[in-house]
């Protein structure tokens, strides 16, 4: 099970949802989907987008874990 951990990178770095997915060229709902773990899966530009903004590597934003 891969686990989103977008919610706590946002919250450290102090940016909204809204700012975020403007920043990123995401719709709020698209990002709020990802964050909460209702997407199915996150192209490679995207992720790449999201940790550019965050100042963030892929790793900081999700975990596995095993079920």
């Amino acid at each position: 099970m891969i686990i989103i951990r977008l919610d706590r990178m946002m919250a450290d770095r102090k940016i909204s949802l809204n700012e975020l997915a403007d920043k990123v060229g995401m719709t709020n709902v698209n990002l709020s989907n990802l964050k909460t773990g209702k997407m199915k899966g996150i192209r490679f530009e995207t992720l790449e987008a999201i940790c550019k903004v965050l100042q963030c590597q892929p790793g900081d934003l999700m975990e596995y874990k095993e079920d």
